[in-house]
């Protein structure tokens, strides 16, 4: 098990538990009561933590080595899954997957950002950062679930799209900026959940939906804590200021409209359950979509950008 900075309680205690499970197996004792003492006192230890936890502790359980990816989630939530590859204008971007599955019988098309489990998959998928081809491999995707009239799933996890040089060569915002575009008026169903890190562009670029989810402890924001430190105060030691006066949370997008619902993750987070994770993700995900089928897609349209023009605060000021 990976344990973050602040789950440092929670990792003593398991130490205690494992050391107490080796003894009563080498001597032959019988030591239940204290492994269950322990059980226990790890789970109100862990209740304790994870109900409050600060803005940039979420950042960091959204980065978990653990936390379960785009792929996980597909193989979990489908029994069927045919992946489709390329942009059919330069290459497969393995940053971001997608493809045609089946939900308990329901077509979708479900795409999003895939990072890697280890150091290799990492560099091949580009921690999960795309270039252009990604996002047009997106939208060529999105085009073909509106040809058959599949629901789209977009799930979000990126530290956002890739900043080289090559990528901005092959029209990165263009490809960004169209997907936005487009996907305001496509005639299906979107829906998008963040299920990892939303940074950016890159996470916007498959972000605009009918219906926006956050998982509990994941952040979505226009910049990273990091970088942003960066930026303002020349240095990465204030991320954790940062973080706060970012207002990232899914609870501060929720506040301030931008997505639609936030979905509980177990205790512990994602990574300490992934199996129920998928499960919870499965049912909001098969809910909302059977919600918005009911809806003429003119009407569906009409709510989605109507959405998207009533985010934000303004102030008219007239002169006097």
């Amino acid at each position: 098990m990976v344990f973050l900075e602040f789950e440092q309680p929670l990792e003593k205690l398991y130490e205690q538990l494992e050391k107490i499970q080796q003894v009563a197996e080498e001597g032959d004792l019988d030591m239940s009561d204290s492994i269950k003492e322990l059980e226990n006192k790890i789970k109100s230890t862990r209740k304790e933590i994870y109900g409050n936890l600060t803005g940039w502790q979420k950042v960091q359980l959204s980065r978990h080595p653990e936390r379960p990816y785009t792929m996980y989630y597909i193989e979990q939530m489908s029994r069927k899954f045919v992946e489709l590859h390329g942009d059919r204008y330069f290459k497969d971007d393995k940053a971001i997957v997608g493809g045609i599955a089946s939900l308990d019988g329901q077509t979708v098309v479900i795409l999003g950002h895939q990072k890697g489990v280890n150091t290799k998959m990492r560099q091949y998928r580009n921690f999960g950062m795309a270039n252009p081809e990604g996002y047009r491999k997106a939208l060529r995707l999105m085009k073909l679930a509106e040809r058959f009239n599949y629901p789209v799933i977009c799930l979000i996890d990126t530290p956002g799209a890739y900043p080289g040089i090559e990528a901005e060569e092959r029209g990165q915002a263009e490809a960004i900026a169209r997907n936005l575009f487009e996907m305001a008026q496509l005639r299906v169903p979107i829906v998008c959940a963040v299920i990892g890190e939303g940074a950016s562009g890159g996470a916007i670029g498959i972000g605009l939906g009918d219906r926006v989810f956050m998982l509990e402890n994941t952040w979505y924001s226009v910049i990273s804590p990091e970088s942003c430190s960066s930026i303002l105060w020349r240095s990465w030691d204030y991320k954790e200021q940062a973080a706060e006066a970012l207002k990232l949370t899914a609870d501060d997008m929720l506040s301030f409209n931008i997505i639609d619902g936030i979905i509980k993750e177990p205790v512990g987070g994602a990574h300490a359950n992934p199996d129920e994770m998928a499960k919870i993700l499965k049912r909001q995900l098969k809910k909302t979509i059977a919600e918005l089928q009911e809806m003429d897609p003119d009407e569906r349209i009409e709510a989605r950008i109507n959405k998207y023009a009533n985010i934000g605060v303004y102030q008219e000021v007239t002169e006097e």
